[in-house]
């Protein structure tokens, strides 16, 4: 009895956390669209206040001139944007080509280096506008990304703007390539819903917005510098509206061995961010926000994972076990079911080591890969092993 029970509780976790969520989600969006129309966020046209464009570096020479060129090229007017650049423990040369690039770039360079949040709780002192727009030095934005996220500044209800990232995809793709691509698709949707219904839970560093008065500095050993900042103007009674007309490009880890390393340190990251976020879990102080950051984050960065490996060996013990007819058949098939999709994730990194594209054995490989990960995340953080500074991953 309780095997079965536990089975039913890690089931449900994992149906809810990857399907269900999504299910509900979608539903309400649709009641709300049909019965309350009046709550939708309304935007004014035509709004164009001055910006500010934050990038912060470290040994980033193989990607800044096509940053650099891609920021000018944004369709936004060029007297309206303040290019800032804020450069960390970089001695590859990244400050000083900055510097001779153009003379529009405001630079400012720290010998020693000390973590992503520090660089840009040190930044913001320089920020002259009343919109900051963070994105990553590795990415290219889409032309018309700055006058997407700023028309959603327009309602004065709005604290923070999601961009949405995406990943470029090509047709030789290996497992971390077919597996992210899929994986970003499928979590833009669901940003794109979230928002929808209330506010979007969180922001990608690839490119997010936020209201400069809004911002705090923020504790320098954060892991997630994105989610804590955005979600913490969420806590304020802001909305964190998604615009997927922003975008932000990258190409996808080398290979799974690279996207790994990634992966870990968001789900030590997130472990971080759900101490220090303790109070969004109060659905009296937070309302509808607390059951998406619960349902969307916690779900998916604490309990999913454990719930994933728990559940094969739950089924295998039941299994073993004599049960009556009709529940002996359903745990049977559940266990052959497990193992099949195993199976076919271990062909998916067989295929991969053999540099055989094979997409549809892929995504299962990746999907316990990202899990794994999780777990391995988990660890690290409650070790105190996790390193601020980023272990760069290599990019395809």
């Amino acid at each position: 009895m309780i095997l079965s029970i536990l089975f039913w509780f890690l089931l449900i976790i994992l149906f809810y956390t990857y399907v269900g969520y999504a299910i509900v989600l979608w539903f309400l969006v649709k009641l709300k669209k049909l019965f309350f129309r009046s709550n939708v966020l309304s935007y004014e046209p035509g709004y164009e206040p001055e910006v500010c464009l934050f990038v912060t570096a470290y040994n980033e020479k193989d990607y800044i001139r096509q940053k650099c060129e891609n920021s000018f090229q944004l369709n936004y007017p060029k007297n309206k944007i303040q290019y800032l650049w804020i450069t960390d423990g970089s001695d590859d040369g990244t400050p000083d080509f900055l510097r001779e690039f153009d003379k529009r770039l405001e630079v400012h360079h720290q010998e020693e280096r000390r973590g992503k949040m520090h660089a840009m709780n040190r930044g913001m002192k320089f920020v002259k506008a009343p919109i900051v727009i963070f994105s990553d030095s590795n990415t290219i934005l889409g032309k018309e990304s700055i006058r997407e996220i700023v028309a959603k500044f327009s309602n004065s209800k709005v604290g923070c703007v999601a961009g949405e990232k995406r990943i470029v995809e090509k047709e030789s793709e290996t497992a971390a390539g077919a597996g992210e691509g899929l994986y970003w698709k499928m979590e833009s949707w669901i940003k794109r819903n979230d928002s929808e219904l209330n506010s979007a839970v969180g922001a990608v560093g690839e490119l997010f917005a936020i209201r400069t008065e809004l911002f705090e500095d923020v504790e320098p050993d954060t892991l997630l510098d994105d989610f804590i900042i955005s979600l913490r103007i969420a806590q304020k009674g802001y909305k964190i509206a998604y615009t997927p007309n922003a975008y932000a490009e990258e190409t996808a880890s080398l290979n799974v061995k690279e996207e790994l390393k990634r992966k870990v340190r968001i789900a030590a990251g997130g472990i971080q961010t759900i101490f220090r976020l303790k109070d969004l879990l109060n659905p009296f102080k937070n309302g509808i926000l607390s059951w998406q950051y619960f349902s969307h984050k916690v779900l998916r960065w604490a309990l999913a994972p454990v719930s994933l490996f728990v559940l094969f060996f739950v089924n295998l013990l039941i299994v073993i076990r004599p049960q009556s007819w009709q529940l002996d058949i359903f745990y049977t098939w559940m266990f052959y079911f497990q193992v099949v999709c195993y199976l076919v994730a271990m062909l998916g990194w067989y295929f991969e080591n053999r540099k055989l594209r094979l997409k549809l054995f892929f995504v299962p490989y990746y999907f316990v890969m990202i899990n794994y990960a999780s777990i391995r995340g988990i660890f690290r953080y409650i070790k105190g092993k996790q390193s601020v500074n980023w272990e760069k991953s290599k990019r395809a």
